[in-house]
């Protein structure tokens, strides 16, 4: 999994429909986020994406990392910045 170039992006700063629309453009289901972050169950991902639940800044950053593995940094931006 790559790091996230553009450190700038704070895990806190990303709404749930940011979290979800992350997650769609990066090509995953919510199931295939459970089998490639460790400990991440499919339920947690739901829970983020809704708002009902946050996870650890630690598994956000994961998950952040996971995603920016399929997009760029400009791509990641506009999504945090817009949702």
């Amino acid at each position: 999994m790559a790091p996230v170039e553009d450190r700038s992006v704070d895990v806190d700063e990303i709404s749930p429909d940011a979290w979800r629309l992350l997650r769609t453009a990066a090509g995953y289901e919510q199931r295939g986020v459970e089998r490639e972050v460790d400990d991440l169950m499919q339920a947690h991902v739901s829970m983020l994406e809704s708002g009902s639940r946050g996870l650890s800044p630690s598994r956000r950053r994961a998950l952040l990392d996971l995603y920016a593995a399929e997009l760029t940094d400009e791509q990641i931006r506009a999504l945090v910045d817009h949702f």
